[in-house]
């Protein structure tokens, strides 16, 4: 007949005693046998080796080992552990930066040491005694992996701690750049360090227009960002994204490259040269975000669209403009200055061509004659003077701006789509 099982906590009567008997000689023993752990410790992990001597680590693995013996009894006897300097550990090494896998790897080999050192010398001391001591296994890996356990759970909940705390300082920081207030107040250092960023490089800004779904464009999936071969860090603002570009040798024309497939519009700043100017990025690509219509590219980079970014950044001579120059035809029934102007922007982007514009209006080019000959008689300039092109050109760019022109149900769009039904009908 077979003797029945014994449960990890059913240890012989007579084992705690042994363990007792011999507790003094285990101390002792376990001073060599820690300092070796501790030796072999250091020359097989580096990240233990840059982070603590070996007369620390001797001293805290004996420690570990007389906790550990005092917990298996106790274990044992169905008491509870006392895992308090587990935990502390477990927070104290994360602050230290000693990778998990290090530590838990340490406290096993320190289970291993305890098993085999136990062992040792009961062998020596009461060798009769050994085979009434194997069921003391079960119980020295329970014990060890709670004490695990607990390390491994305040680590990472100590490591989830940092991190949150990191990344709102990182968000703190590169909002701080993007204002402006990053620079003035020397942070730029300590951004770049948090952010793995160099403090000098070419960088640019990008600015989304918020998604009128309220759902960040940045989150739609293959949206450039860390693995674009561009970074790209995105920060979500009230009226919608503002990415901070590390290029490295790459032209900013890449972004309209990176954001072509998405449907969003985006505004690019030029060039910078260090972290501490990327607030004026920012400004810069709010301007030629100000610029990117309905009907127009969907990325516009400033340098692109300098005079239209003029008329963005000057918002009183814009409407200045608008009025001395376009004040006339803006006077007029809505169907009629919406037709003027319409036909106005056509021309000008199809290089003042009748013909062009004609065909893109679905109308003869009598027609758009016509109508340009009419608006310079109510604006008293004429569209063969370049200067007055210019000059109008800015104005209507700035009625543009300032009425939302080129918005999703603009006066320009219900104007062009009733031409088009008009030529179909005919």
């Amino acid at each position: 007949m077979e003797p029945a099982a014994l449960s990890p906590n059913a240890l012989p009567d007579d084992v705690p005693g042994i363990i007792g008997a011999i507790r003094d000689e285990l101390t002792g023993r376990f001073a060599s046998a820690a300092d070796d752990l501790a030796a072999t410790t250091l020359r097989d992990d580096p990240a233990y080796a840059a982070l603590i001597t070996r007369t620390e680590l001797s001293q805290r693995i004996h420690r570990n080992l007389c906790q550990a013996l005092t917990a298996v009894t106790q274990h044992a006897q169905g008491l509870p552990i006392d895992l308090d300097d587990a935990l502390s550990t477990g927070h104290r090494r994360v602050q230290q930066g000693l990778p998990l896998a290090s530590l838990l790897h340490a406290y096993r080999r320190g289970g291993r040491l305890l098993w085999e050192v136990v062992t040792e010398v009961v062998a020596e001391r009461e060798p009769e005694a050994l085979p009434r001591l194997l069921p003391i296994v079960s119980v020295i890996w329970d014990v060890v992996e709670q004490i695990t356990d607990a390390v491994a759970e305040s680590y990472q909940q100590a490591d989830a701690a940092r991190a949150a705390r990191d990344q709102v300082r990182r968000h703190a920081l590169l909002d701080a750049l993007l204002e402006g207030s990053g620079a003035a107040a020397g942070l730029a250092s300590e951004a770049a360090s948090l952010l793995g960023l160099p403090e000098r490089a070419r960088y640019a800004v990008v600015v989304l227009r918020a998604d009128p779904a309220g759902r960040p464009p940045s989150s739609d999936a293959g949206f450039p960002g860390e693995a674009s071969g561009v970074r790209i860090l995105w920060r979500i603002r009230a009226d919608g994204e503002t990415g901070l570009v590390h290029l490295g040798d790459r032209p900013a024309e890449t972004l309209r490259e990176l954001l072509a497939p998405h449907a969003v519009r985006a505004g690019v700043s030029p060039v910078v040269g260090a972290l501490s100017e990327v607030g004026r990025a920012r400004w810069l690509a709010e301007l030629a975000l100000r610029t990117c219509g309905h009907t127009g590219p969907k990325t516009a980079l400033l340098d692109e669209r300098l005079p239209m970014a003029l008329v963005a950044a000057q918002t009183e001579l814009a409407g200045r403009l608008r009025t001395v120059v376009l004040g006339p035809v803006l006077s007029l029934p809505p169907d009629d200055c919406a037709t003027l102007l319409n036909t106005l922007e056509i021309w000008l982007t199809s290089s003042g061509s009748m013909s062009a514009a004609a065909q893109r209006l679905y109308c003869h080019r009598n027609t758009v004659a016509n109508r340009l000959r009419r608006l310079e008689q109510l604006t008293g300039r004429s569209l063969t003077d370049p200067a007055r092109i210019v000059e109008t050109s800015l104005a209507l760019t700035a009625v543009q701006q300032l009425t939302r022109w080129h918005s999703a149900d603009s006066l320009a769009d219900r104007s062009t789509g009733s031409l088009r039904e008009t030529f179909r009908q005919k």
